[in-house]
């Protein structure tokens, strides 16, 4: 299929743009982005139903289950199926979440599962040319290069760039895959959307995820949106959030610098310039504890630290406020008072408020306002954080990150040892395959591997400042769009650094095309998630199951089966496969589910056994679209996908966890308390809870983790069977693979992993108390003395980390703009997908600039005019002027799901043949700058700075 173009002609309606979106794409260069010859024709303005080319009337209709492949609200879907083509599909009305809604995205599944731009079979670049290869061919010489690489430079020098578009079985073995190659430098997509969040809230309460969730925001009264726009970035969850402003007349508040499609629909927005969220947030906070807002009985039996917040807050006066944040008193009093008389409320955040070098602090700050209000552990109050990816979740929950193991257990030798006892090998064995040396005295076994934020430096860094052997030399990008990462120009110097680089996709991504090599870059075509089946966790933290809907199309195999012929020819496959079955090279998902159900008990994904999950998947009808809970029914109480914690073995049934760290209900029932993961004191003050427990708790007040130890001491030691006796000696909750102390625990009323205070403080972080700090690029040089940055560090995450010598550098007269990405409906992540879907194409056709109308004038351009956005650091990218007031004057935004140009020059006829997407625009992070978070290595793409001229 080609591409047809429009007539250089401009119509008279296209002359006279507004700010309108529609609008503005009629002027794109490109009819239908999508627009295709053949049966695919679009009138201008009209799209058609996706129908196959021929369907057979007598021929027998199979209805399919499954889950949309984009963002993480997990909608559901019915697949028609004939003959074994996918013919059709309907929105799950009868699924709790989507409830038969569905964005733009998820109505063009079936293009995406029978996708002509979809790479077809492996390939090789050999001088500068495409070439066909069989999978053993490539396995083969893709496995040689690996092994010949380890051998010179050690395991690190491999990278396993993982997915959160993989099942949670697929990203669990992903996981342990890099974990017996014998590197912790394996990573995926949270890393650059939700890894501050996830350090930041779990080091407030103790789970870093969302604790409500999209269904329960029924109950809110009112809604904080700050760095989040679900009406592109979530259409669905829009349905429930307008759900409750129509049933509890909710009050939404949106926080962003844009005006957002979410603002349009808000009772209250606030235009604060990008980077100043905490400001923001102690702004509010003033105003509550002025007026004694805060909930104080809350406060004093679950919260530590808040005294400390009081003394940062006082701090920012309103003047302050609105000095460093832009935002009025009047409208920071407003804000405040809204939330304080409409209880209980949400606070709402995605990367607006986490992609920043204080993103831990932001997201921190938040929680600590939900805190002060007493919203936390309740029924439409919580942290609503809406995921990205339709499995970042799972991903991140099954371990495929630098810095943990699956369930978040960690890197020291007692995590290796129980993932050791779930797989059934020797720990010394696993321990020998990773490099022995130490660097900076630490074990690479032991130490946080190399972020997928950072992989660019550790293939340029110095490889004597990097703490492992040698430098990364070979690349696995497993699922993922290098687009959607920072720094792009030096991220193809890396690339072309490289020894070899492997993508394995479904598509060739843009990694394939932008690299400028000519040799080293092999393609594996992987097969979408319709092409296979297992779990998906959605953003809630239910687990939901996904029938296979086709066969694998061309020559395609799916992620697990690629894995297992990956690490049989690296030599380890019989060890990683060890209790797992595999049929015609195909390991059994099944059985995968139920190894990682053996070893989860941090984070309960063990008591969700794959016939629970299909019950739930065959059930959708019998759970309240509200309650998420199980009315009648073979899953009766259940909670709709079992969401983490779902304690215990599945045999003792436990229901799933709604809300976090609700008091109100049993724990067995799905209630909890904050998490004791932080000791039982410090300075000498109480961290457990006081005067506050789970309903039905035989312990009424706070009380530690529970061990082996603490069962004894209560007496609770012989409510244990013999055999559990036997498995729980010197364990505690989380080690104890029989789940007795589990059983017991939540047999007398409490929660297994103790009944603490959440901090308001987080003493091990760079931070203590959540700080303002000034970005690393930012215009306003009069805050930087009152708010600087870090000083630079000789190590985090193995390299070395820029902070003050960069924000010393004044580069605001140069680079006068600050330049801000987020979202689009119709494309998702680095967008190679979506907009290789006709079906999507159609709807935006080109990369483009949000600008202010004032520097528009100023800088002489106007509504339609192609423009030159140069980044901070040089990196500039050739897109579409679109002028709105959707922007602040000094303010600029780019959509980041673009790629297949680089600086302007088209890339188009690098792709191999039949693969390039419908649309291609320069990636909006050829333009952004160098700014990691200090915890986490989050990259900072919501505030640095441009100058923008007329091309």
């Amino acid at each position: 299929m080609k591409l047809i173009k429009r007539s250089d002609s401009v119509s008279k309606e296209q002359n006279q743009l507004g700010i309108s979106r529609r609008a503005f794409m009629k002027n794109s260069s490109l009819a239908a982005g999508g627009a295709v010859a053949g049966a695919c024709l679009f009138t201008p303005g009209m799209i058609k139903k996706a129908e196959a080319k021929s369907v057979d009337p007598n021929a027998k209709t199979e209805i399919k289950r499954t889950i949309c492949s984009h963002c993480s609200v997990g909608c559901g879907i019915y697949a028609e199926v004939q003959n074994g083509v996918w013919t059709g599909q309907e929105p799950a009305f009868d699924h709790p979440f989507n409830a038969g809604g569905h964005c733009a995205k998820g109505a063009a599944l079936r293009e995406h599962g029978h996708g002509e731009r979809r790479l077809k079979y492996p390939m090789k670049l050999e001088g500068g040319k495409w070439k066909k290869l069989s999978w053993e061919q490539a396995i083969e010489e893709i496995g040689n290069k690996a092994l010949e690489i380890r051998e010179e430079s050690g395991p690190d020098s491999v990278y396993w760039l993982g997915s959160a578009k993989h099942s949670n079985e697929q990203a669990y073995m992903f996981r342990k895959m890099a974990s017996l190659w014998g590197t912790n430098n394996v990573d995926h997509q949270a890393r650059i959307c939700h890894s501050t969040t996830v350090a930041g809230v779990a080091n407030t309460w103790g789970y870093g995820a969302m604790t409500n969730s999209f269904n329960d925001m029924h109950n809110c009264k009112s809604m904080l949106f700050i760095g989040s726009n679900p009406a592109e970035a979530h259409p669905v969850a829009m349905q429930h959030i307008l759900i409750a402003k129509e049933k509890n007349n909710c009050k939404i508040v949106v926080a962003d610098p844009r005006r957002t499609r979410t603002a349009a629909k808000s009772d209250f927005y606030v235009s604060l310039r990008p980077g100043s969220d905490v400001a923001f947030i102690w702004g509010i906070l003033w105003h509550v504890f002025k007026n004694n807002w805060e909930d104080k009985d809350f406060i004093q039996q679950r919260v530590f630290g808040m005294d400390e917040i009081r003394q940062e807050v006082a701090k920012w006066n309103p003047a302050e406020v609105e000095r460093v944040t832009g935002v009025s008193e009047e409208e920071v009093y407003n804000t405040a008072k809204i939330l304080s008389e409409n209880r209980p409320g949400c606070v709402v955040w995605c990367m607006g408020g986490t992609q920043h070098t204080t993103g831990n602090n932001n997201t921190r700050a938040y929680c600590v306002l939900e805190l002060a209000l007493g919203n936390m552990g309740k029924s439409g109050g919580g942290a609503n954080i809406f995921r990205g990816h339709d499995n970042v979740q799972g991903a991140t929950d099954l371990g495929v990150l630098s810095h943990t193991l699956p369930g978040y257990y960690g890197l020291a030798d007692g995590a290796w040892k129980h993932w050791a006892g779930v797989w059934d090998l020797d720990f010394e064995w696993i321990k020998n395959r990773f490099d022995q040396n130490e660097y900076r005295g630490q074990k690479p076994m032991n130490n946080m591997g190399i972020p997928v934020s950072r992989w660019i430096d550790g293939v340029l860094e110095n490889k004597d400042n990097i703490e492992q052997k040698d430098n990364i030399r070979a690349m696995f990008y497993w699922g993922h769009a290098v687009n959607s990462q920072t720094r792009g120009v030096e991220m193809k110097k890396a690339m072309q650094k490289l020894d070899m680089m492997v993508i394995v996709d479904p598509y060739p991504t843009v990694a394939a095309v932008m690299n400028d090599r000519t040799d080293g870059v092999y393609l594996l075509p992987a097969t979408t998630q319709f092409e296979t089946y297992g779990s998906v966790t959605a953003s809630n933290r239910s687990l939901q199951w996904r029938d296979q809907v086709i066969q694998p199309l061309f020559d395609s195999k799916p992620d697990h089966e690629i894995m297992y012929l990956m690490s049989k020819k690296l030599g380890f496959a019989e060890q990683l496969f060890k209790h797992i079955k595999v049929e015609n090279n195909q390991p059994v998902i099944e059985d995968i589910t139920r190894e990682f159900n053996k070893g989860m008990w941090t984070i309960g994904y063990t008591g969700q056994s794959p016939e629970r999950l299909k019950q739930h998947q065959q059930n959708w009808h019998t759970f309240h679209k509200t309650t998420l809970a199980a009315e009648g029914g073979p899953a009766h109480g259940d909670t709709y996908g079992l969401p983490w914690p779902c304690w215990g073995t599945p045999e003792m049934k436990h229901p799933g966890t709604h809300i976090l760290y609700d008091t109100s209900k049993p724990v067995a029932e799905g209630g909890g308390t904050f998490r004791a993961r932080f000791g039982v004191e410090f300075e000498g003050k109480n961290l457990l809870a006081e005067d506050s427990y789970s309903l039905g708790s035989e312990i009424q007040d706070g009380y530690p983790e529970f061990s082996d130890k603490l069962l004894k001491h209560l007496g609770w030691w012989d409510d244990l069977t013999e055999a559990e006796k036997a498995a729980a000696e010197g364990k505690n909750w989380k080690t104890d693979l029989s789940g007795g102390i589990q059983r017991v625990a939540i047999r007398h009323g409490c929660n297994p992993f103790g009944n603490a205070k959440a901090r308001a403080i987080v003493w091990t972080f760079p931070d203590r108390v959540p700080l303002h700090r000034e970005p690393l690029y930012t215009p306003r040089r009069d805050l930087v003395a009152d708010y600087p940055t870090w000083d630079d560090s000789e190590s985090i995450y193995r390299l070395p980390t820029m902070y003050k010598s960069i924000q010393d550098q004044d580069k605001s007269k140069e680079y006068p703009i600050i330049l801000t990405s987020g979202r689009l409906v119709e494309y998702e992540g680095g967008g190679e997908e979506t907009r290789s879907n006709p079906w999507l194409a159609e709807l935006q056709q080109e990369m483009f600039v949000e600008v202010n109308p004032k520097d528009a004038n100023d800088l002489g351009f106007k509504d339609g005019d192609m423009v030159w956005v140069e980044g901070a650091e040089k990196g500039r990218i050739h897109v579409k002027a679109m002028v709105t007031r959707r922007v602040k004057p000094g303010l600029a935004f780019i959509p980041f799901h673009f790629g297949g140009k680089f600086e302007g020059v088209d890339l188009r006829d690098k792709y191999p043949e039949g693969t390039d997407p419908y649309v291609i625009g320069d990636s909006a992070n050829i333009a952004t700058t160098y700014g990691y978070d200090p915890v986490t290595q989050m990259q900072e793409t919501k505030v640095t700075l441009c100058n923008i001229r007329k091309a």
